[in-house]
This record gives C-alpha cells, sequence and structure tokens, in this order.
C-alpha cells in the first residue's frame, strides 16, 4: 500500500454504517437481497450476501461499527460523507493551483490534469474519514484516482500529500498516474470483497465491491451460508457462527501490514502467507533496532514484540467493531501487566506493578506516566496522521546516540539529547540497562555490509528466543554482505519451524551464488507456506532443469504458484518487470521480453521497467535496442545518474566510446558519491588516450579516502611515470590496505627511483 494513499482507516470487525438502514424484518427474499442503485461498483459476488441483510439480525453490532473510522473508509460523494472545503476554496502548491467546488450536491476540482492543462474532474468517492481525508475521482477506463491534495480534518485546511518537486503530470507519481490508482494501490483495504478485474488487453477496469465500505463479511467472510443457516432455523443463540470461519488476527494483518499480494480472495481464517508475503525488516522500512521508519502499519513491528509470541492478538486491546481500545490510558496495559502473573501466560510472565511512579518516574496522570509514551512512541505518515509503533520497544538513549535510532525520551523532552536521557536512566535504573540485547548492532551491520556483523547476525538466526520475523530479517541481511559464504546458514535457516525465518532463507539464496541456491533451499520449493515457495522459484530461476531430479514437480508447482501472483499483479509494473527477470532466467527469451514490454506499457514513465528491458536487450546480445532503450528513459528522467551510466556502457558497447564519455561525466555530475562511475568515466578516458586528464580527475577524487580510485590513480602515475604523486597516491593505498605486502615493497621501489633521479 502507498504510503501517500493509504489512509488511518482500514480494514476491521464487522458492519458499515448504512446497515443501520436495514429492514426490520427477517425476511430473506430475493427482492431483500438485490444490490442497491447507488453505487455502480456494488455487485453482490458469489457468496455473499447484501451487507444490509446482517443488521437485521445484528443490529447492536452495527450500530458500534457505525461509530468507527472503519465504517467510513470509502463512500459516495455527498453533502453528508464530504469533510472538505468545497466552497469555492483555492490551494496552491508549487505553482499548481486547484480549486474545490460545489455544484446540485455534486463535488468537483480544478487542477491539474495528465495532460499537463487545467481541468475539472468531479469527486465520486470519498477515501477514509479522520485525521485527513482523500478524494477518488474517475479519470476514464474505469480507474479511481486518488487525489494527492487531502484534507486535514482536525487543522480544517488542505494540505498536500507529496514531497519535493511535484511529479511531472501523466508520470507514475502524479496524482493521475499508477501510485495513486485505486484499483491498483488502495483498493484492497476500503472496501467489502474488493476485486479489481483488471483487464489486460485494454489496460482498463472492470472493478466492483460488495459494499463500498468496510462490512461485516470484510472480516466474518462471505455470509451465504449463514444466511441460509439462518433463514433455514439451523441457528442457535450457542453455534451463532454457522457457515462463517473463525476471526483471527490474520484478518487485521491483511491490511495492518506491508505487504505484497500473493493471491485474490482471502478470506478469515486462511494462512495470511498463503496469501501474502509481508517485508521483512529492511533498513529502508525499519530502524536497525526494528522500530517503524517507512509506512509499515502494525504486522512487522507486532511480530517482534513478547506479546506476539505469547499470544496476545489485536482483538485483546482493540474492541472487534467499534475499532477503538478495549480501556483508557494505562489500564489497557494492566489487563496483563497485573501485580500477579494471569493464568493465560504459561511461558511469560507480565506481572509487577507498572503503572506507578517508580516504574514510570513520572507524575502519575501525566504524558510521561503513560505506557504507550515510552513503549509504544508515534511516527506521523502522510503528514498528519500519528501511529504508535507496535514493537513496545524499551527506550535506548545509548543506541540513539550511536546509531540513529530514535527513542521515546527525546522525543518527547525536545531540545534534550541523547546523552542527557542516557544519564537521567543511569541515575534512575543504574547502568545495567545499557547490556540489554539488541538487535541494533547486528542490523547496522548488515545495512553498512560490515563483515564483522555476520557473528552476531548468525546468533540472530540461531536464537529460537528471538521473533520469526527477526530471524528471518537476519538470515536476509547476512546473505548481502560481500565477501561472506552463507550458503550453510541459509540451509539452516530453510529447515527452520518458523515460515517467517523460512521466508527469509528464500530471499537470502537469490544474493548467493546460483550453483549453491538448489543445495541450499531446494527444499522450500515444497513448502507448506506459498510466501516461502514464490520466494524460492524466484531464487531458483536459473537453475538448469536437469538439475532439479525428484524436486522437478515440486518447483513446477512453486511456479505455478509464482504465476498466480503475477497475474494476481496483473496491473503492476514492477510486478511484471519482475516476472521479465524470471523468464529469461529459464531462457524463455520472447515471453520475457513481452513480460518487459507490458510492464512499460503498464507504466510508461517508470525508469526503473526500460531499464531491466535496456538490460535484458544487453545480455542477450541486442547492443542497438538496449542503447535505444537507454535512449527513451534518459528523455523521460534525464537527472537519473543511473541511466546516464547504463546508457554510457551500452554506448561502449556499440564502440561509440566519446559519446559514453559525456554521459559518463554527466553520470559522475549527477551523484558525486559513486566511486563506480568515477573509475569507470577515468578508464573510458585512459581508453581515448585522455590518460592525463582521467589522472587529474582521480587526483581530485582521491582524497574521498576511496581505495578503488586511489588504486587506480596509482595505477596511470605509474602509467605516465609520474612518480612523485605514484608514491603519494601508494602510501595512501598503504594506510588502507596495512597489511598488504605488494604496496609496502612498491613503496621502497618508488622512493628509491625518486631518490636516484
Amino acid at each position: 500500500m502507498a504510503a501517500s494513499v493509504r489512509s488511518v482507516a482500514v480494514r476491521g470487525v464487522a458492519l458499515p454504517l448504512f446497515l443501520l438502514l436495514a429492514f426490520a424484518g427477517n425476511s430473506l427474499s430475493s427482492d431483500a437481497l438485490s444490490t442497491p442503485a447507488a453505487d455502480p461498483r456494488i455487485s453482490i459476488h458469489e457468496g455473499f450476501v447484501d451487507e444490509r441483510t446482517c443488521a437485521s439480525c445484528h443490529a447492536d453490532q452495527a450500530a458500534a461499527f457505525s461509530k468507527s473510522h472503519h465504517a467510513k473508509a470509502m463512500a459516495l460523494a455527498d453533502d453528508v460523507t464530504v469533510r472538505g472545503d468545497f466552497d469555492n476554496s483555492r490551494f496552491d502548491h508549487d505553482g499548481v493551483v486547484t480549486t474545490f467546488t460545489r455544484r446540485d450536491g455534486r463535488f468537483f476540482v480544478n487542477t491539474e490534469g495528465p495532460d499537463g492543462g487545467q481541468a475539472e474532474f468531479e469527486v465520486k468517492y470519498t477515501f477514509a474519514y479522520e485525521p485527513l481525508q482523500q478524494y477518488l475521482i474517475d479519470i476514464g477506463g474505469g480507474r479511481l484516482q486518488a487525489l494527492d491534495i487531502a484534507w486535514d480534518t482536525a487543522r480544517r485546511q488542505w494540505f498536500w500529500l507529496g514531497d519535493r518537486t511535484p511529479a511531472k503530470p501523466g508520470s507514475t507519481y502524479h496524482w493521475t498516474g499508477p501510485f495513486y490508482r485505486w484499483n491498483r494501490t488502495c483498493i484492497d483495504c476500503h472496501s467489502t470483497d474488493p476485486q479489481a478485474r483488471f483487464q489486460p488487453q485494454t489496460n482498463e477496469y472492470k472493478s466492483t465491491y460488495v459494499a463500498t465500505s468496510i462490512g461485516c463479511q470484510s472480516c466474518h467472510g462471505p455470509g451465504a451460508k449463514h444466511v441460509a443457516s439462518a433463514q433455514s432455523g439451523n441457528l442457535s443463540s450457542s453455534m451463532p457462527d454457522i457457515g462463517l470461519p473463525k476471526v483471527d488476527a490474520g484478518i487485521c494483518f491483511a491490511c495492518h501490514a506491508r505487504r505484497t499480494k500473493l493471491l485474490d480472495g482471502y478470506q478469515p481464517g486462511e494462512p495470511f502467507l498463503d496469501y501474502f508475503s509481508p517485508a521483512l525488516l529492511r533498513q529502508d522500512l525499519y530502524f536497525p533496532d526494528g522500530q517503524i521508519l517507512d509506512e509499515v502499519f502494525e504486522y512487522g513491528s507486532f511480530q517482534q514484540s513478547k506479546m506476539a509470541r505469547a499470544g496476545v492478538t489485536c482483538l485483546d486491546c482493540h474492541r472487534p467493531h467499534e475499532a477503538g481500545l478495549k480501556a483508557e490510558g494505562n489500564a489497557l496495559c494492566t489487563q496483563c501487566h497485573t501485580e500477579t502473573k494471569p493464568e493465560r501466560f504459561v511461558r511469560q510472565d507480565p506481572s509487577g506493578l507498572f503503572d506507578t511512579p517508580a516504574h514510570t518516574r513520572h507524575q502519575a496522570g501525566s504524558t510521561g506516566a503513560q505506557c504507550v509514551s515510552c513503549h509504544m512512541p508515534e511516527r506521523t505518515y502522510m503528514k498528519v496522521d500519528p501511529r504508535r509503533d507496535h514493537s513496545f520497544v524499551i527506550p535506548r538513549p545509548d543506541l540513539s546516540a550511536t546509531l540513529g535510532t530514535p527513542n521515546a525520551c527525546t522525543t518527547c523532552h525536545v531540545g534534550r539529547t541523547n546523552d542527557w536521557a542516557a544519564e537521567t536512566m543511569d541515575k534512575w535504573y543504574g547502568t545495567q540497562w545499557r547490556n540489554r540485547p539488541s538487535i541494533a548492532h547486528a542490523f547496522t551491520g548488515a545495512a553498512n555490509g560490515d563483515q564483522a556483523a555476520i557473528e552476531a547476525l548468525r546468533a540472530l538466526v540461531s536464537d529460537q528466543n528471538q521473533a520469526g520475523i527477526v530471524r528471518g530479517s537476519a538470515i536476509a541481511g547476512m546473505s548481502g554482505i560481500d565477501g561472506v559464504d552463507a550458503t550453510a546458514d541459509i540451509r539452516m535457516a530453510a529447515a527452520d519451524a518458523d515460515p517467517l525465518v523460512r521466508l527469509g532463507a528464500a530471499e537470502a539464496a537469490g544474493n548467493i551464488a546460483p550453483e549453491r541456491r538448489l543445495e541450499a533451499i531446494g527444499d522450500l520449493l515444497g513448502d507448506a507456506t506459498r510466501a516461502v515457495r514464490v520466494a524460492a522459484a524466484n531464487a531458483l530461476a536459473s537453475t538448469p532443469p536437469d538439475l532439479f531430479g525428484d524436486r522437478q514437480g515440486h518447483f513446477e508447482s512453486a511456479v505455478a504458484d509464482l504465476r498466480a501472483y503475477v497475474e494476481t499483479n496483473g496491473d503492476v509494473a514492477e510486478t511484471q518487470s519482475s516476472y521479465g527477470l524470471f523468464l529469461f532466467a529459464r531462457q524463455r527469451t520472447a515471453e520475457a521480453e513481452a513480460a518487459f514490454k507490458r510492464a512499460i506499457s503498464l507504466d510508461p514513465t517508470l525508469e526503473a521497467m526500460r531499464i531491466n528491458l535496456a538490460e535484458f536487450y544487453r545480455a542477450s546480445g541486442q547492443n542497438d535496442r538496449s542503447e535505444h532503450t537507454y535512449a527513451e528513459a534518459i528523455r523521460m528522467a534525464p537527472e537519473r545518474a543511473d541511466l546516464r551510466y547504463g546508457h554510457a556502457l551500452s554506448l561502449v558497447r556499440k564502440q561509440a566510446l566519446t559519446d559514453a564519455i559525456v554521459e559518463l561525466e554527466e553520470a559522475v555530475r549527477l551523484d558525486p558519491q559513486n566511486s563506480r562511475y568515477k573509475t569507470t568515466f577515468a578508464v573510458a578516458l585512459d581508453s581515448t588516450g585522455r590518460t592525463g586528464e582521467a589522472l587529474d580527475r582521480l587526483d581530485g577524487w582521491a582524497a574521498g579516502g576511496d581505495a578503488d580510485i586511489i588504486g587506480l590513480a596509482l595505477q596511470y602515475s605509474l602509467k605516465l611515470r609520474r612518480l612523485p604523486e605514484a608514491l603519494k597516491h601508494a602510501e595512501d593505498l598503504a594506510q588502507l590496505r596495512p597489511q598488504d605486502p605488494q604496496i609496502s615493497g612498491l613503496i621502497g621501489q618508488l622512493k628509491q627511483a625518486i631518490n636516484e633521479k
């Protein structure tokens, strides 16, 4: 789910607002189940019933749910549902002027359209309720687009959801582009049984849902069997859920997770990992200690917590229908964290006196004395939407000082330093708190590619007391460190009982030598969990068919799961392009090219799609097409250094060195920290006889302390017989590689040669 589109109101257990309007009688005739005409996208899918039917028997639950944000996740735009100011209000951001008006009970936005010109668009739906509300606009082809100007319901003002410079009209991140497309990005979590129904032949949608907003069947599953049982008189007060699956936390995580959808049709009671592949603790999503960084929702952080491992679920804290908290303030936590150990916790002991100043070190009733203030710090998303971390961390200002992780102390006490917070905690608790085990050092090392972190990561993987998502993330992180052979570790993780560890192993296998992958994760092709099988199939794409042996059948089944995932995401350019890489690895070149081109047709302005096609052409020996594809991408994004670099290499292959040098110089200008661009540029200059110019450039860059740059400068200094420069570079290189005897010997030779002159 995209950060700029997803709202705070997402799927919860229960019933929508309009259920209160349900008929009072219990008749279940076909007329009573007819589809309301108000919303043309409503369609009663097979196995489902009209949502109003539920309220005829469950009025109390319907009344409770009507008060929740979930009930207002999406609605037809009208005078009741629209909260923004459409009374000729005006909003200007970076020169883009947008006006909001209403006429005859309809709502309109005049703003920049996909062609760059001003145009008027009608608002069809509201999207979310609080603390912000967005608006969905039909731009044709069945596409509903979320306007990137939202209404702040607290400050009662319009604001822009984007960052930095506004996207170009019609591009990926313009409000009319794929990123803001409801059918592609948001559809799963704001309606009842939404079905995108993308038409790949026409690139259009025929999306439908059972109810406009979240309803009973979103969380309780299709209701037709339940209604039939009620109609036949088979339901009793002791067995009220006949025909309905048991609701569990998986139905919450289906939306409250940063995940990839593997298959449509998820229902309560189904294994979460058979329908979704959750993001592990990547450095772009989480801080090294596991705290939330990017918009990851609750699944990944909660999975890290001791509470999750103790069997606590969402519904222990949240009311199922109102979606509010079960108790106010610290009373919510002291349901379990009581003076006496609750009987439900067999292996864990949450008992103790926590709601006292002796523990909180803050005045009773103050903000600082609230459990959530220290253990569930907030982070704001979509500019106005604060959300709490669900990993239930203990503040570690010492780690903040050294690793840059956040902590609740200085988040609350603005202006105070991490050192102040750490010293204060020393006074309160002694210094032993500093020695508490943390995953932060291991994951910081993994993010930095530090080989010294290997043992710490290995210890996390084997520590059964750690959460599965931590252990799976550790094996994935270990495999990404250059110069480390993690094959044996991956093989061990692949045999773990926890599916998240096996998922991490399957993803990690993509980072080891292709010839070692089958040995490491071959058994995962037949894993019981679909997410693991799909990841394993991807990792083993380049394995020759004759090597699978008796695993061939499992591989084919896993590939079928992979194809289902690709079809489920038929409108997602990134998925289609990734599938192209899989097909090319299987040597199915025609199908691979078609997949790459399909990705470009889905999102013509997403440069990465053209990079993959250009690299496909390069790898298949079609240099002219590769160069042409890179040139096309540069016309759309001339400021992308990686495009300039890729284009330069394609020009080198065409022996157009002069043009290649121009592109390499541009790549260096656009990304002056990239040493690979610099060394390639220098090599290209040397190849055309401009070695002196190459050395002059390298001399200027060598101050950065990069061994590759200094080594190349040394090589060219020797080539040009500029011995004093060569000696300087050799001495600088020796400081970076003190154990290298060749450099020491070269320094001696250079000193002798210089003295002899």
